[in-house]
């Protein structure tokens, strides 16, 4: 397939389709309006981008054999080799330090996180509660963020537990989450501010 013919194509039929309906009396304006479509005002030269090569560095077991993360972690990311960023930023984050992680689209920035706080309770979870909050500023994410944690953790009595709440949940599932609360919640700034009072 050649995208650019491809494009040629569609911007041929969509100046056809433009052109059939314009009947324009006033000379001058039908003139500048002519101009204008020959010289391709009304739709944009073809946008072209290059998604960055992020460069692997190491795996999470690279990570668990120099005893910088749980062991748990290895089956929590099973198979997953690593960015650069990402292996910075889990280190990081298991030195405890502060990190902010600043990529592309689909280059792992949740793992960063998300494995932090996952090692975090791994080798310091002590009772119940919640012991991390992320907040969300759309449900949207949160509920996509749900998806990941289930991928990494499973569904069936993680070693790691979670529930979102957002303001989407039942009563019943309202009530399963106070009386059960998971090590980590997912929510938006207006059910925490709820929560805070």
């Amino acid at each position: 397939m050649d995208i650019f013919k491809n494009h040629a194509g569609i911007i041929k039929e969509y100046r056809s389709y433009i052109t059939s309906f314009s009947n324009i009396a006033d000379e001058r304006i039908r003139a500048q309006i002519e101009k204008d479509i020959a010289d391709g005002k009304l739709w944009p030269e073809p946008l072209i981008q290059f998604n960055p090569s992020y460069e692997i560095t190491g795996s999470i077991d690279s990570l668990c054999e120099e005893g910088l993360l749980h062991e748990e972690m290895r089956n929590i990311f099973k198979g997953y080799n690593l960015y650069r960023h990402q292996i910075e930023a889990v280190r990081a984050g298991a030195e405890g330090k502060d990190f902010v992680v600043t990529s592309g689209t689909g280059s792992g920035k949740s793992l960063t996180f998300l494995g932090t706080i996952f090692n975090y309770l791994l080798k310091h979870k002590q009772g119940a509660g919640v012991k991390a909050i992320i907040v969300y500023p759309m449900n949207a994410l949160a509920n996509s963020q749900i998806g990941e944690l289930e991928k990494f953790l499973g569904k069936e009595a993680p070693k790691v537990t979670f529930a979102r709440y957002t303001g989407q949940e039942n009563s019943q599932e309202r009530e399963r989450i106070l009386n059960n609360q998971p090590d980590i919640l997912l929510t938006n700034y207006v059910m925490l501010e709820l929560m805070l009072c």
